[in-house]
């Protein structure tokens, strides 16, 4: 089993925390990741606030990978309505090079109208388009070292990539798929369907499998396991764990909440996000207390034989998955976020990555 960390620059849920001291975590933690055999560092793309600021997760990675010797490095995700594709494909192939082939390429489409709000000339009800034409350029130009579209969102003449690309990303291409039409995107992608663990995965089920049969329908071959992006709390003691994981847990869903606003109804009539509208009522009538429930029941958490048991009740119901689990969030200290990571590479990494 492939398992990495996920970085997601948060500031929200600690008192006085600065921008610089958040990327000195973050960038720590990177760092301690390859020392402690992770397989990826993963870094969001976020603009703004202090739910999460990584601007331009390209440019951080190119430092991390440059400090490491062994750990991947992989976007998760860069937001392709807010990027060109001329220049989404110059950076990654860029990193590559950078990286040696040790990079992982993930793309979304963005959920938050805040982030939205200020990207001049871009609609949110653009998004479903533009990420569907972005992508595909971005990807065809990643394999023949040539970005060329005739869409209505990217025009672009016939342009070399350069550096050139050397490595297909066959096998390295993720896309998070929440929605049923990100799902199908995903799939026609040849991507690996990125998730978070924010609800039961029974629930989730039925999406896993339509992405799993489009994929088999689109290209003849079998999928390639998806991610999963977990918010991990690991202590020894299990008393301190049952306390300290959804207290950590709870401050980032309230960021969740107040970030991308999904109770609101502002889903209603906007063109893409059909599948959110209908997620928001039941969210609604479930309250912020349920949302917690269902979120700690999906997410793993607790000591390192509770995390395994979550990991192996996940995986004898989903199969195969690769997990990306964040240890820095919520306001956690950063270090019982270091404890916590230590203790699950020592104790629960390794049987981890046995299964196969």
């Amino acid at each position: 089993m492939d398992v990495g960390i996920q970085t997601v620059f948060a500031s929200h849920g600690w008192d006085n925390m600065s921008d610089g001291q958040v990327y000195r975590e973050e960038t720590a933690l990177a760092l301690l990741a390859d020392e402690l055999g992770f397989d990826v560092v993963w870094a969001a793309e976020h603009h703004f606030y202090d739910y999460s600021f990584c601007p331009d997760n390209t440019q951080w990675l190119s430092s991390i990978v440059s400090q490491t010797k062994n750990v991947d490095v992989g976007t998760a995700a860069v937001i392709m309505p807010w990027n060109e594709p001329l220049q989404v494909a110059e950076k990654i192939a860029m990193l590559d090079h950078i990286a040696d082939g040790r990079l992982r390429f993930g793309m979304g489409r963005g959920l938050s109208r805040r982030e939205y709000d200020h990207f001049r000339g871009i609609e949110m009800d653009e998004s479903r388009g533009r990420f569907d034409e972005g992508s595909m350029m971005v990807q065809a130009a990643l394999e023949t070292g040539y970005i060329e579209g005739d869409g209505p969102f990217y025009p672009q003449k016939r342009t070399p990539i350069r550096p050139a690309p050397e490595r297909s990303f066959a096998g390295r291409t993720y896309a998070v798929a929440s929605s049923d039409d990100s799902v199908e995107a995903a799939a026609r992608l040849g991507a690996s369907m990125v998730m978070f663990a924010d609800r039961s995965w029974s629930a989730r089920m039925p999406s896993i499998n339509k992405w799993r049969e489009l994929h088999r329908e689109f290209h003849n071959t079998e999928p390639p396991a998806p991610l999963i992006c977990d918010f991990v709390y690991c202590h020894e003691d299990p008393d301190v764990a049952a306390e300290r994981g959804p207290a950590y847990i709870a401050p980032y869903l309230e960021s969740v909440l107040e970030h991308y606003e999904i109770m609101g109804d502002h889903f209603q009539g906007l063109s893409g996000y059909e599948a959110y509208a209908g997620a928001a009522g039941a969210l609604r009538r479930m309250g912020e207390s349920g949302f917690l429930e269902g979120f700690l029941s999906a997410t793993a958490h607790g000591t390192p034989e509770q995390v395994l048991e979550s990991y192996r009740a996940r995986w004898e119901l989903i199969g195969p998955f690769e997990a990306a689990p964040a240890f820095r969030f919520g306001g956690i200290p950063f270090d019982e976020a270091e404890a916590s990571m230590r203790l699950f590479a020592a104790e629960v990494l390794p049987e981890l990555q046995s299964w196969k």
